[in-house]
């Protein structure tokens, strides 16, 4: 039997992978990963997606991962191959995604010796894998441990946090498993994988009540909804919010921010109100209860750091620490959706409508969603400002917004409201960088969310080019709206403007780039919107068709900058008239 011991090793790693719910695998081409790639494509019940750069790979499994919330497989070849997959790792641990690394190597006396297309994969990821395992060579008799190791490896990756787990399975020649042989033991009874049960973390009775109390005491509170993906809690925040009669801060990556449940008390635009030092100062809360992952506006973190005597409460669905300001008072493990029904059940019979610390917020968020509208109104061309209001009116019901890094996750923040249509909105904000943004775009595409709207920028498109070739290869819908600024917009605003003489060499970094002859050699359909009707057909023809579509706006990155520090005052003088600030 020992000539069939690869093909039952590897067909083991898959069955397993398969039934443990990691039905998606992508595979990358590569020669030392031909047992696993084979294995995964004559299994009935995989997924496979084949993606031909190792950066684009990683990011296309997360973002599947996503949008399945389930844990997806991430298939590649001995070398630098597995180097290539940092990047998604980090994110994925950063951002708690489920992602099985999977690293085919060389076996151990070809280590350290010079042998070809061999690097040192053991620890690769440094500290980012929540789970790390350098399997042996396909060994006999150890069948029973690599299917529980297998079993062990999903469940690390999925149970809260959740994150990637990196198994290294170094393999000798031949490579080739037996055909035969695998379709033999699929069509046999195998034994069953060990059946892991997980749970999410539930507040005890007296923490819930002992939270209640704190609530119900304070007189100037805040929810902050951060960034999270389980659009459940959005529901449950907004019904504690109510019950407690307090403002309810929704980041749009929490998923507060659009949906039915959205009210009065939904607070949208703070980004822009709270840099008024007035407001800031005289608005001090005496108890924030924060939820999901430190939200993207930086006025928000110098509120918050303004007045530190606040108790700050963080809760959290895992034992991780996402609390920069090092403020909190306290940090509770629980799932949060289930802390704030519980909380909420208590507090039913003391409901209470907004007073005047709600109302000041209430009018504040008035104020400065009207001040916006009146200043993107009042501008009849091309803005970026006004492109996450245009897809406010343009995106239906159910639709999926991914959101790149740098200016527009921030844009999108200021200046798309909230509202009751719902949406499901995503961004890579763990490690908050460029790489991979599109093929995590076309990932969350190839996992059913649909239809999907990415917004980027230049710079991260060019950066991630690689991953459009996805959508071709999976003929999957997607539609790209680039603002092209023709460089890093960013960094404009920033303290680095004021050195003018390396400023666009260092920092501006304009490229002169087309983009038209990129969409055409990954068959994509390119439109340059001149003006906003152009842009509203053109996002809507992307929506509603086939393929995919890139939306091109320019911008002029000094226009830019002038466009958005002439929102600031027109938000304070509202502020001020209203008599908030």
């Amino acid at each position: 039997m020992t000539e069939y011991l690869l093909t039952d090793w590897v067909i083991t790693i898959i069955d397993g992978l398969v039934r443990g719910g990691a039905v998606d695998i992508v595979v990358c081409p590569g020669s030392r990963s031909t047992p696993l790639a084979l294995a995964a494509a004559r299994h009935p019940a995989a997924r496979v997606w084949m993606q031909y750069d190792e950066r684009s790979a990683g990011f296309f499994a997360l973002g599947l991962a996503r949008a399945r919330a389930a844990p997806v497989a991430l298939v590649c070849t001995s070398g630098t191959a597995a180097a290539n997959f940092l990047p998604a790792v980090v994110e994925a641990s950063l951002a708690r995604v489920p992602l099985l690394v999977l690293t085919a190597d060389r076996p151990r006396e070809l280590r350290d010796n010079g042998a070809p297309q061999t690097i040192d994969q053991v620890g690769i990821y440094g500290h980012s894998p929540r789970w790390f395992s350098d399997l042996p060579e396909p060994t006999a008799g150890l069948l029973p441990y690599l299917r529980s190791t297998v079993a062990r490896a999903l469940a690390i990756t999925a149970d809260p946090p959740a994150g990637p787990v990196h198994l290294n399975l170094p393999f000798r020649e031949p490579l080739v498993p037996d055909r035969a042989r695998i379709e033999s033991i699929l069509a046999a009874p195998n034994p069953q994988p060990p059946h892991v049960v997980s749970s999410r973390r539930a507040a005890g009775a007296q923490i819930i009540t002992q939270l209640t109390s704190q609530l119900q005491a304070a007189e100037r509170g805040l929810i902050i909804c951060g960034p999270h993906d389980d659009p459940t809690l959005a529901q449950a925040a907004a019904r504690l919010a109510a019950t407690l009669g307090w403002p309810l801060l929704a980041d749009p990556l929490s998923q507060a921010r659009r949906g039915p449940h959205v009210g009065a008390l939904t607070i949208g635009a703070y980004d822009a109100f709270l840099r008024d030092e007035r407001f800031a100062a005289c608005h001090a809360p005496d108890l924030v209860l924060r939820l999901g992952a430190m939200p993207t506006a930086k006025p928000l973190l110098q509120y918050l750091t303004r007045h530190p005597a606040a108790r700050q409460i963080v809760v959290d669905g895992a034992a991780g620490w996402r609390e920069p300001t090092s403020l909190a008072a306290e940090h509770i493990f629980a799932d949060e959706v289930d802390l704030c029904d519980r909380a909420a059940g208590q507090l039913r019979a003391s409901d209470r409508p907004p007073g005047v610390w709600a109302e000041r917020w209430i009018s504040a968020e008035r104020g400065a969603q009207t001040a916006i509208a009146a200043h993107l109104a009042a501008r009849h061309d091309i803005s970026e400002p006004g492109v996450f209001a245009e897809l406010a009116r343009i995106l239906p019901a159910g639709a999926t917004l991914f959101v790149a890094n740098s200016m527009p996750v921030r844009d999108l923040d200021t200046f798309l409201p909230p509202g009751p249509s719902p949406l499901r909105i995503l961004g890579n904000r763990g490690a908050n960088g460029i790489d991979g943004l599109t093929s995590t775009a076309l990932g969350l595409a190839a996992g059913g969310l649909s239809p999907l709207v990415f917004v980027t920028g230049d710079l991260s498109l060019y950066h991630d080019s690689n991953g459009l070739l996805a959508a071709k290869l999976h003929r999957l819908d997607a539609t790209i709206v680039l603002i092209n600024n023709d460089g890093g917009g960013i960094f404009s605003f920033l303290p680095q403007s004021s050195e003018q003489d390396v400023f666009e060499t260092l920092f501006g970094t304009p490229h002169g780039l087309d983009f038209a002859p990129l969409a055409q050699l990954y068959g994509a359909r390119h439109t340059r919107a001149e003006d906003w009707p152009a842009f509203r057909n053109a996002v809507g023809a992307g929506i509603t068709g086939r393929g995919l579509h890139i939306v091109e706006v320019r911008t002029d990155r000094a226009r830019n900058v002038a466009d958005h520090r002439a929102i600031w005052p027109a938000v304070a003088a509202t502020l001020a008239d209203a008599g908030v600030a």
